[in-house]
């Protein structure tokens, strides 16, 4: 096997392994949980930092706003957040667990989605440049460029930002 041949392979062999790890936390947190594995990332980034204003929690999870907005009334919906507008300015939003959220939390798994962001922030620039541009490459090979991202493994589509370029 020639040595492009030989990375190839380790690069399908690491693409597996991502889907595999992504895939397992995924169901492992809806089996023990009930909830999604984007809504127990957000259960857990607002544990984290509670009280937390709806645009910082899409902020932290990387996530459009509006995106943020259907998680949210779901996890309220479950019982598991309490949304509370400001006095001062209705648009603004504060999220809290309730005690039932707060249970939930304190036995959930781990989310892969969480992991992988944590890690990344902790990447130098140099890194990230090499990461972005390659899984844009990856990206480009798929035709995939023009679909909207759906969050790992949900329904969930999370708005693309117009970035520039």
């Amino acid at each position: 096997m020639n040595e492009n041949c030989s990375r190839v392979a380790d690069i399908i062999d690491n693409i597996r392994r991502v889907f595999q790890v992504v895939n397992e936390h995924s169901k492992r947190a809806e089996k023990d949980t009930g909830i999604t594995g984007p809504q127990l990332w957000a259960i857990k980034t607002i544990a984290e930092y509670a009280p937390i204003k709806g645009a910082e929690l899409a902020r932290r999870m990387y996530l459009h706003p509006t995106t943020i907005v259907g998680i949210l009334d779901r996890l309220e919906a479950r019982g598991l957040v309490v949304k509370t507008r400001s006095k001062v300015d209705r648009r603004i939003v504060e999220v809290e667990l309730t005690d039932q959220g707060k249970t939930l939390v304190a036995s959930a798994p781990e989310v892969a989605q969480g992991m992988l962001v944590k890690g990344l922030e902790t990447l130098p620039e140099e890194n990230l440049l090499r990461i972005s541009d390659g899984l844009d490459e990856l990206v480009r090979i798929l035709g995939a460029k023009e679909i909207p991202p759906r969050l790992i493994l949900s329904p969930e589509v999370n708005l693309p930002k117009k970035r520039k370029k």
